[in-house]
């Protein structure tokens, strides 16, 4: 029997890593064909890879933040294509620079409509913010696993701030068992 923890999909992996030294991101977006630096409008040097899908945000110091990725294993392919690259431009860069993840956001179907009213009380108005004129959704800030999950009167959800895979499905078997121990679930 499939679950709401079976319905969970990674949609973002926003993870950060460092080359540890300047960079000149005009003589930068030069050389790598393809890059986006636009520093009236964002001080960093953007790159987008498309297999695996994801834009690498680059900075003068030599942060590198990268977004976008389905996973954490495309996060690192991304990446690793981006210092080789970098490589290839004469720039060095270790063999393989701690990359951390930062967050994940992935969603999920509960395959219950909620009545998101009954709930901002249940789950206690200290973690909840619902405020249906300003956001459709409730925002559910959970503790273990230090997540934020947003629930929807459609019983779809978007789970922020995970930092393992697996942070979701703790999230999402524990918000389905709150949620049915208030009785509000179907």
């Amino acid at each position: 029997m499939s679950g709401p923890a079976d319905s969970i999909e990674i949609q973002n992996v926003v993870a950060s890593t460092g080359i540890g030294q300047e960079l000149d991101l005009e003589a930068l977006a030069d050389d790598l064909p393809g890059a986006d630096f636009n520093p009236d409008n964002f001080p960093g040097l953007v790159y987008r890879t498309q297999e695996p899908k994801a834009a690498a945000l680059i900075f003068r110091s030599g942060k590198i933040v990268c977004t976008g990725a389905k996973s954490i294993d495309d996060v690192h392919e991304a990446l690793g294509i981006i210092f080789d690259k970098l490589r290839d431009l004469s720039i060095p860069v270790d063999e393989e620079p701690e990359i951390t993840v930062q967050n994940i956001v992935s969603s999920a179907d509960l395959g219950h409509n909620l009545n998101l009213n009954a709930l901002a009380i249940g789950l206690g108005l200290e973690d909840v913010e619902y405020e249906p004129e300003q956001f459709p959704g409730l925002v559910y800030r959970m503790d273990e696993p230090k997540v934020v999950i947003l629930l929807f009167g459609s019983g779809k959800i978007v789970i922020t701030g995970g930092k393992q895979t697996d942070d979701a499905e703790t999230a999402v078997e524990e918000i389905v068992e709150r949620i049915d121990a208030l009785g509000l679930l179907g």
